[in-house]
């Protein structure tokens, strides 16, 4: 039995379920899911948690693929996606629909789990994210994961204060009967960090590892207006503070990092962001948080 299969909690052969929640993107998606067969442990079951048929485009004919319609918005179809995993699994891993993971990502990941039953979470390195620009096809994607020759032998484990949302794993009993935020609303923002602060209060270890490498492509088309994301940049961090899943140091450092980054770029924006948009969010939820209202579902009707 290969180490880098087993689990402490299974006594065997690891059983892995991956969860894509998408919507509009259905092209670059079927790439994705088509990259996932270069994995040295492929996963058991795959769910793509959507809104309509096109969102799947041809997936729905792959064997050993699940796609199920419900709500929008991140945190929503994610939770859908959880409903349908069954108590035999031992690791669900849930990706964007625009990662692409290095052929090793799985079996690193569950090395990791492996080595520690206190970790219920582990969030890979990416060697390029496509979020802080115009964003990359998945042909470059492809070739910077091709060009990532070096991938590191020894792993090396290092707690974080939460997982990235593009690349996800959790120990399956470390996360029942656990929910994403419904009230973050359309894209999220922060819904990761949300989730690996209620493992924490749960007394699970959250770790980033080194050795499970990937690519966020960073794909602009099915994102939010600047608006409504500015929003939930200031209300956001702050809900999360007041929940106790994000110190509130940390989700300060957040609203203040936005809101200036939004201010300086706002005068020469980027072509693929709307500062302007984003700032104007800002200062909607800056008064609401001035008047005591912590909303985050508003984002939905800016």
């Amino acid at each position: 039995m290969s180490s880098e299969t087993s689990l402490p909690s299974s006594g065997g052969k690891a059983k892995v379920c991956l969860i894509f929640a998408t919507r509009g993107r259905a092209e670059v998606l079927e790439r994705v899911v088509s990259f996932v067969d270069s994995q040295t442990v492929r996963p058991d079951l795959i769910i793509v948690s959507c809104v309509s048929d096109e969102d799947a485009g041809h997936l729905a004919n792959r064997p050993g693929l699940l796609v199920i319609k419900g709500r929008p918005g991140l945190t929503a179809q994610r939770n859908h996606a959880l409903k349908q995993v069954s108590d035999d699994f031992d690791v669900v891993v849930l990706l964007d629909d625009d990662f692409l993971m290095h052929d090793r990502w799985i079996a690193e990941v569950l090395k990791a789990l492996d080595s520690d039953p206190s970790i219920a979470c582990v969030t890979g390195t990416v060697l390029a994210d496509g979020i802080h620009g115009p964003g990359y096809s998945v042909e470059e994607g492809q070739a910077i994961l091709a060009r990532a020759t070096d991938v590191p032998c020894s792993l090396r484990i290092v707690p974080t204060g939460g997982p990235y949302g593009c690349n996800m794993a959790f120990r399956a009993r470390s996360i029942a009967g656990l929910r994403f935020d419904e009230r973050l609303v359309l894209y999220g923002w922060q819904e990761d960090r949300d989730f690996g602060g209620q493992i924490w209060n749960r007394g699970g270890r959250v770790v980033r590892i080194n050795t499970a490498l990937g690519v966020h492509l960073g794909v602009k088309r099915g994102r939010v207006s600047g608006r409504k994301l500015g929003y939930s940049q200031v209300i956001n961090p702050l809900y999360l503070a007041r929940k106790k899943t994000m110190p509130l140091r940390a989700a300060l450092d957040h609203v203040m990092r936005n809101v200036a980054s939004n201010i300086v770029r706002s005068f020469a924006p980027e072509p693929w962001v709307d500062r302007r948009g984003r700032l104007g969010g800002n200062l909607i939820g800056l008064w609401d948080f001035i008047r005591g209202r912590l909303t985050p579902e508003r984002a939905a009707n800016l």
